[in-house]
């Protein structure tokens, strides 16, 4: 498991306030607020809990790969079972495949009271990274 202050900046988390607290290949943990982050009714936006399940999925997807690979995400899905009007929510990515030129994760989001509010997976290819 790496620091969790060693992973990479993304602006766009910055600007949502996700904060990652567990990461590594086989699992990354990362939450946000619900604050800041909602559409017009006052709950969490949908594109902002897929990004949250992105964000975890791509990181766990850059540990499995770095250094000779890095991730391109190629397919995200989001299913939303339940709104979210306060509080934060945390996703925990796993691997679902991990192979040499395509890795697949999944992502579950909670909210502060352990209720599953989404379910998300995510699939990358593998490529050389840019010079």
């Amino acid at each position: 498991m790496i620091d969790a202050t060693a992973v990479p900046p993304s602006s766009l988390h910055e600007k949502l306030g996700i904060e990652i607290t567990r990461a590594s290949s086989a699992e990354v943990v990362g939450s946000m607020p619900v604050t800041g982050n909602t559409q017009p009714a006052g709950l969490l936006h949908g594109g902002a809990t897929a990004v949250l399940v992105e964000g975890l999925a791509s990181l766990a997807a850059w540990l499995h790969a770095q250094p000779e690979r890095v991730p391109m995400g190629i397919d995200l899905n989001v299913t939303h079972l339940r709104p979210v009007a306060s509080g934060r929510v945390t996703g925990r990515a796993v691997p679902v495949r991990l192979g040499s030129g395509t890795v697949v994760h999944a992502v579950e989001v909670h909210d502060d009271g352990g209720r599953l509010t989404a379910v998300g997976r995510l699939t990358s290819r593998l490529v050389a990274p840019r010079e």
